[in-house]
């Protein structure tokens, strides 16, 4: 397994007892402190991280801060807040290190319609808008995304709930945001929607590799560790070697696991 200094998992969370999580949750996530996921960052040679809000603890990113305050200066994070949310509340979590704000349309408590304001008021903190959304439905809102003033990163190869091919409408929809030159897109997780499944997820696969193929200036790679909702949880291992049959060279590499996120969270 060959090592890229400064190679970046983009999209971890951190679960830890310490801080109290939200009441009635469908699923009770893994236990996962910054201590564990360390021991996958030497295992598989990453140096950088980014740790995104889960579900679990709401509005309240302390246990996000903390461990970005672990890490140090080799992480960054993404939040989870209100439409409300007041400026110095931004620039509170900026200081600590976080640069976006996550919206999950997939049982998330944030709505399409509070999207595009906080977009705009993200633009002047240069911080991101983070999706995560059933690719399907990228075409009724495709307009929207292209527009948006800030930077968008779209989780988890689009995450098609079913699958898809990449001539089909709602692929070319995740392109056409891609073209705008203002968007990301994740390489990671293809188990959460593969229905060829483990270990090369065939069908998810051949999305992550025309898209590396086609933007590997556009792509990040995710761990999505610690697999909240799978027993048992996929090797990480195995999902980082996947990404070295989706692209084809050592330049692609750098580029999506060191390159593209270094300058898109500011490492």
């Amino acid at each position: 397994m060959k090592h890229y200094p400064g190679a970046c998992d983009c999209h971890v969370h951190i679960y830890d007892s310490r801080f109290a999580q939200v009441p009635n949750l469908p699923v009770i996530p893994p236990d996962g402190p910054v201590s564990a996921y360390r021991q996958v960052q030497q295992a598989l040679g990453l140096e950088r991280v980014v740790v995104v809000q889960p579900a679990a603890y709401g509005f309240d990113n302390s246990c996000t801060l903390d461990a970005i305050a672990q890490f140090g200066g080799n992480a960054r994070g993404i939040c989870l807040v209100a439409p409300d949310v007041a400026d110095a509340e931004i620039s509170r979590l900026h200081q600590g290190g976080i640069r976006g704000v996550r919206y999950m349309m997939i049982g998330g408590p944030l709505r399409w319609d509070s999207l595009e304001p906080m977009a705009a008021r993200l633009r002047d903190f240069d911080w991101m808008i983070n999706l995560q959304l059933d690719g399907r439905t990228l075409p009724e809102h495709e307009e929207s995304l292209k527009r948006l003033p800030c930077k968008l990163v779209i989780d988890h190869n689009g995450k098609f709930l079913e699958p898809v091919k990449p001539e089909d409408p709602a692929f070319q929809s995740l392109c056409r945001v891609l073209d705008t030159g203002n968007a990301w897109i994740k390489l990671s997780a293809p188990y959460e929607t593969s229905k060829t499944g483990a270990p090369a997820y065939e069908d998810v696969s051949l999305l992550a590799r025309t898209l590396a193929q086609r933007y590997p200036q556009r792509c990040l790679w995710a761990s999505n560790w610690p697999h909240p909702g799978r027993n048992p949880a996929p090797s990480d291992a195995a999902l980082y070697d996947l990404l070295f049959s989706w692209t084809d060279s050592d330049a692609q590499r750098q580029q999506i696991l060191v390159d593209n996120p270094e300058r898109l969270y500011g490492f």
